[in-house]
């Protein structure tokens, strides 16, 4: 019976010791000892946080220098045609004349810079083109569209096009070895130079007087020399009547007074009194240099000019005939009385052949003309001596003044229309919308903005750092002195336990020896 008892509190007793191994494996840990160790090492973490913001922005200041060194303007184009990628002449538009080493070399001599400068400067310029949103809403709709399988969401994707008229124009001056201060002011005096190369390129009147003054009549025999001022004189006419076609500003230039309608009729003036008077005087009293030659000229020209009218004659009708022959688009219109009513329209079809009718007729009177006043100059010379000497002078004298008024009217023309081209037609045609700056605002703002995404990693790394290291040392500090609570209740229950069994024991011995008696 004693043995029995004693076999069932051993039992017992190793039940318990196997649950107490099992508590010891659990990990413990108590949020105020977290918060605890939060505590301990906030300071450490604020010191090293503010030293990351400080040596991240340096960091990155130090490794992307060259990319802090841009200077950014916006400028605008602003003129028929630029929405379809055509310049004010008509022909493609090309912006990289932004940085066309002529306005270099103009920006580079004005601030007293070495010509050796131009080539760093052209390649440290970059242009770019700003896009509307509407224009990337269009573009992206069609091609959503697309993506789901509409091939014709396709094709009008394909026929969206869009020419900018705004460009950020980019300057990084690293490969300069200008200060920032300097290349500001180089980069906004070359783009202040790009106004007077694109009023040059595109203003398309000096061209006009370069052509006209290149003419020298003395080279010419009299006759031919009336000619050639007639030339001149109806290639200015057609130029002032182009100008006064777009002006819609009735334009009357400051430095010569003259509007477009007075130097027509200053044309008119010129071309009806003097020049007349000259050829009527040359004509009737046969003023030449030879004869003969002048006669074989006439003849020349009028053969020339019966070809030309034969060609504009034909062109004429073959024109009026297909004008007649032309079916113009009805259009039907129904009334609420059930009564219809029709009318023809004309197309863009119909519109050009007129229009190329009105000028072949005009060609064919233009030939009639010269054609007759020619003939009467052969005639009147095979019919009459050659002048004598005071004539010629008379008549070299009277084509000397002449050739006065005439390049007076075209300096006068030249004038005026520089002025209307700057102030009226292309005064807003090129314009800087926003010019360069620097300042060392602006260069730490740019210098943040680089940095924001490494600080922003460095600053997380360190917080994660810190919740990590305060989070484990509360671990270990929590379990230790769960450990050393558990060793002394362990060792406080072993020898209790100890105790109990000494106490059990003397109780068997005893019952053993009361059973023995």
């Amino acid at each position: 019976m004693a043995k029995k008892d004693e076999k069932k509190d051993e039992r017992y007793l190793n039940i318990m010791l196997k649950n107490e191994e099992e508590n010891e494996n659990e990990i413990i840990i108590s949020f105020s000892a977290f918060f605890v160790q939060l505590k301990r090492f906030l300071i450490f973490w604020i010191v090293l946080a503010i030293v990351i913001g400080l040596l991240v922005p340096v960091w990155t200041l130090l490794t992307t220098a060259d990319q802090h060194k841009n200077l950014t303007a916006l400028v605008s184009f602003n003129y028929d045609g630029i929405e379809d990628g055509k310049a004010p002449d008509g022909s493609s538009f090309d912006v990289t004349t932004l940085k066309n080493p002529a306005v270099i070399e103009a920006t580079l001599t004005e601030l007293d810079e070495p010509l050796a400068l131009l080539e760093s400067v052209r390649q440290g310029i970059s242009i770019e083109g700003v896009i509307p949103s509407n224009a990337i809403d269009s573009i992206t709709m069609y091609k959503s569209i697309y993506e789901q399988g509409n091939l014709n969401a396709g094709e009008k994707m394909l026929d969206v096009k869009y020419f900018s008229t705004k460009y950020e124009v980019t300057f990084n001056y690293s490969g300069t070895g200008l200060s920032g201060k300097r290349a500001v002011e180089l980069f906004n005096t070359l783009l202040e130079k790009y106004h007077t190369y694109f009023f040059e390129t595109y203003g398309f009147n000096q061209a006009l007087g370069s052509a006209v003054t290149a003419l020298d009549y003395t080279t010419y025999d009299y006759a031919q020399a009336v000619d050639v001022f007639s030339s001149t004189l109806t290639m200015l006419e057609d130029y002032i009547s182009n100008l006064s076609k777009d002006d819609t500003t009735r334009f009357r230039s400051a430095a010569t007074g003259y509007s477009f309608s007075d130097l027509s009729e200053s044309i008119d003036t010129i071309q009806n009194v003097d020049l007349d008077l000259i050829s009527s005087y040359v004509t009737v009293n046969n003023v030449t240099k030879d004869k003969d030659t002048q006669i074989d000229y006439y003849n020349y020209r009028i053969e020339a000019l019966t070809r030309q009218k034969a060609i504009a004659q034909e062109t004429l009708d073959e024109l009026n005939a297909s004008i007649e022959q032309y079916e113009k688009n009805t259009i039907i219109i129904y009334s609420e009385n059930q009564d219809t009513s029709e009318y023809a329209q004309a197309s863009a079809t119909y519109d050009d052949m007129f229009e190329r009718k009105i000028e072949a007729q005009r060609s064919v009177s233009s030939c009639t003309q010269q054609i007759d006043e020619l003939q009467k100059r052969v005639n009147a010379l095979k019919g009459r001596n050659s002048a004598s000497k005071d004539k010629i002078a008379k008549v070299e004298a009277d084509l000397a003044s002449l050739n006065e008024k005439v390049n007076d009217l075209l300096d006068k023309t030249n004038l005026t229309a520089n002025e209307y081209y700057e102030t009226v037609y292309l005064s807003n045609a090129y314009s800087i919308l926003v010019p360069a700056s620097s300042s060392a605002l602006r260069t730490t703002k740019n210098v943040m903005n680089s940095a924001t995404e490494p600080l922003l990693i460095g600053e997380a790394l360190l917080f994660v750092c810190y919740i990590g290291v305060a989070f484990v040392l509360s671990l270990i500090i929590e379990n230790k002195k769960r450990k050393l609570v558990q060793d002394a209740e362990k060792e406080s229950e072993e020898k209790s336990t100890e105790e109990t069994i000494t106490e059990e024991k003397k109780k068997v011995r005893v019952s053993a020896v009361n059973d023995e008696d």
